[in-house]
């Protein structure tokens, strides 16, 4: 009997679930849910590579703005919508919703280094907080006055601040958002992020006169990294200009950093303005998701190997240069990133019917829109002020 529930803890530990006989119930939902997934990466890649050629890019060896996040997002709506799902799949899809989720973020932290912010420099950090602060609070602002639903508005202001699909899906569960605001958020930065990564390496060739500025606005204005690569890129081939894809690339990385206060702050205030408070004070350590505290762990992790390497030591002891962005890019890109979200949000597609739009309409789109164009004016506004301080 002993034995038989220490195996348990370590069935729930591992796979989320009270015992070892509830595990064939999860594998149905969970099976469609990582098929689907994995048909999403080759379909984004192939939109991707069409997209960089557009440009006049060689797509060759190069990254997909098309984030197979989305597509998986697509791909599960167009299934549940199409077919009519038995209930022998419930189970996997809400085991995909909530414990794959969160492992995925948990590994997605590795893909963020204090080193990043420390080459920025005194005066680039500065410049990320605001434009990042500022996005947020403009658009919960606009979120309330058009009268959407809050987590909607929070979700849109994550992910056009911060760093896309990232800030989504690491926001959302924090926040108990629905499906539908998280497919309307993801579609929402995906659109507005594609349309700033095509026109933004012209426009700022127009508008700033250095390449740390331009750098900084890509940076800074566009919402995915991967976009913010391939606005880069853009750049790079077009005008021949290496310093402005190092800087827009550094430079977007801080951004992503600050995904580590914004979560546990979010989550802390939608907890918060629940009522969940006992004689006036909260204790905020309680609050935080054992998923975020997982997510700085894994952060603090990368740093500490990061740093190590600096110093001319192996990272973590064990890793040298290569090896040790192997191991983050498997764990932070591929497993985080690509699988782990990629499963999930296939399964906030399956678990989302085309009803659940009906009400919402083209509002979400304006706000997106808006920020969108906040975000870049607010960046061009005080990359004019301090960005002739910044020297990579």
């Amino acid at each position: 009997m002993a034995e038989n529930q220490k195996f348990n803890k370590v069935v729930k530990a591992i796979f989320g679930v009270e015992n070892i006989e509830k595990i064939p119930s999860i594998l149905p939902g969970l099976t469609i849910s990582v098929f689907l997934m994995l048909l999403s990466i080759p379909i984004a890649d192939a939109l991707g590579k069409m997209i960089l050629k557009i440009q006049g890019i060689d797509p060759s060896g190069k990254s997909s703005p098309i984030s197979s996040v989305l597509v998986a997002i697509i791909l599960g709506i167009i299934v549940a919508n199409t077919f009519k799902l038995s209930d022998i799949f419930k189970n996997g899809i809400e085991f995909s919703l909530t414990k794959i989720l969160r492992l995925g973020i948990v590994f997605v932290g590795i893909k963020l280094s204090i080193n990043e912010v420390l080459k920025l420099g005194f005066w680039g950090i500065p410049i990320v907080a605001i434009v990042v602060f500022s996005g947020l609070i403009f658009i919960y602002y606009v979120n309330k006055v058009l009268k959407l639903p809050e987590k909607l508005g929070t979700l849109i202001a994550a992910g056009t601040s911060i760093c896309g699909v990232t800030a989504i899906v690491s926001v959302s569960p924090a926040i108990k958002a629905e499906n539908k605001e998280i497919a309307y958020a993801v579609a929402n930065v995906t659109i507005f992020g594609l349309l700033a990564m095509f026109l933004y390496p012209y426009i700022a060739k127009f508008l700033f006169s250095t390449s740390e500025q331009i750098g900084l606005f890509l940076g800074t204005a566009i919402h995915e990294t991967s976009q913010v690569v391939g606005a880069a890129l853009t750049y790079k081939e077009v005008f021949s200009d290496d310093e402005v894809f190092k800087t827009a690339t550094v430079t977007k990385l801080t951004r992503n950093l600050f995904l580590i206060l914004v979560v546990p702050l979010l989550a802390f205030f939608y907890i918060a303005n629940q009522g969940n408070q006992e004689k006036g004070k909260i204790n905020i350590i309680s609050l935080i998701p054992t998923f975020i505290l997982g997510f700085i762990g894994m952060a603090i992790l990368r740093s500490i190997g990061d740093i190590s390497l600096a110093s001319g030591s192996l990272a973590l002891g064990i890793f040298d240069v290569n090896s040790w962005k192997s191991f983050v890019n498997s764990i932070g890109d591929v497993w985080g990133s690509k699988y782990l979200l990629g499963t999930a949000m296939a399964a906030v597609g399956l678990n989302t019917n085309f009803s659940v739009f009906k009400g919402i309409g083209i509002k979400p789109f304006v706000i997106g829109f808006v920020g969108a164009l906040f975000v870049g004016i607010i960046s061009y506004i005080i990359i004019l002020i301090l960005g002739p301080f910044v020297n990579l």
